[in-house]
């Protein structure tokens, strides 16, 4: 059980989809072409539709930046069989050894987010650390730094639910009892829940 468990809090609500935390997570952690560790979602939906004489416009849009949310229940560590990937006691950070890792994918097919990626150059898995170089310097994840809504916070998980609420299950994500991820949301007016087959990713080429 860790002392306290880190985590993200997202206002979707007021992200713009400008990409900045994205750009700046790739920027800090120099991943490869394809590689996103922090990924931006566009979502959209429904449809127009006739009412007498009118026609009504039924379509709807919205945001989602996601990253690992270094589960409760993490679905990669059991899978791993180099035991690469642990949940660190002090803060629940879920982080991979890269002189452990063997490249083999399980934790990507197991990951209901998609969160550890393939590293092609190293033969290794990666994905988010929450920046924790940049936190035992006393500084902010990268993607919090460059969100220039100021809609992206981070913190201890009680707290941000305490403060903000404890929505998770939006769209494009599974029902968060799966993995229980530290990640709570802020919905956007259009948000969908997560098993509403009526939304579906606009830029998949690009998450």
């Amino acid at each position: 059980m860790a002392n306290k468990q880190l985590g993200f809090y997202i206002d979707l609500s007021g992200c713009s989809g400008c990409k900045a935390c994205q750009i700046a997570c790739r920027d800090k952690n120099d991943t490869n072409l394809g590689v996103l560790w922090r990924r931006v979602y566009e979502i959209g939906g429904g449809s127009w539709h006739e009412q007498g004489d009118a026609l009504i416009d039924g379509t709807f849009s919205y945001f989602v930046s996601s990253a690992c949310s270094h589960c409760t229940d993490p679905a990669c560590i059991p899978v791993c069989p180099t035991r690469a990937i642990t949940k660190r006691a002090e803060d629940g950070v879920v982080i991979i050894d890269q002189s452990k890792c063997i490249g083999c994918r399980y934790c990507e097919w197991a990951c209901p987010y998609g969160a550890p990626q393939f590293n092609a150059a190293t033969g290794t898995m990666s994905k988010c650390d929450f920046c924790q170089d940049f936190l035992a310097e006393g500084k902010d994840p990268a993607c919090v730094s460059a969100c220039q809504m100021r809609v992206l916070h981070y913190g201890d998980i009680e707290e941000l639910r305490a403060q903000y609420g404890t929505t998770g299950a939006i769209f494009p994500f599974p029902d968060p009892s799966i993995t229980q991820p530290n990640t709570t949301f802020t919905p956007h007016r259009d948000s969908v829940p997560s098993d509403d087959r009526s939304a579906q990713i606009m830029n998949p080429e690009e998450v």
